[in-house]
């Protein structure tokens, strides 16, 4: 799942996926309100969840901090890895970011290797 409002950014994530082909099911969401709702909406089918959670910090509606608390706070989502994809490089955001469980945190402009780095981290090719 990308959380992203940002149409480039939703654009080069996309390409990193498609090319370690992780970006067959990949779900977008706006904000941080639109990706919870899916997210529990999934939960409740008893569909599968993301296998990761790509995350901007700055969100309309629900911003990514936000979201990801909520995201921690329910039992059911915890497990799932979030990456932050942000363009802030505030100290207290990237350290609220691990605080909250965040796995990495990029910051914006992200070049697509170290998105591919990140990617690859969590999901090691065989």
């Amino acid at each position: 799942m990308l959380v992203e409002d940002n149409p480039e950014d939703v654009f080069l994530t996309r390409k990193v996926l498609r090319h370690r082909q992780l970006d067959q099911d990949l779900m977008v969401a706006e904000d941080g309100l639109q990706a919870l709702e899916a997210l529990k909406k999934l939960a409740e089918e008893g569909s599968r969840l993301p296998d990761l959670i790509l995350l901007d910090i700055n969100l309309p509606v629900m911003g990514g901090l936000e979201f990801l608390q909520m995201l921690k706070d329910d039992s059911r989502f915890t497990p799932i890895p979030v990456v932050i994809l942000t363009g802030s490089n505030i100290n207290g955001d990237i350290q609220r970011s691990y605080d909250l469980g965040a796995r990495t945190y990029l910051v914006k402009p992200i070049r697509i290797q170290d998105l591919a780095l990140a990617v690859n981290d969590l999901f090691p090719e065989n």
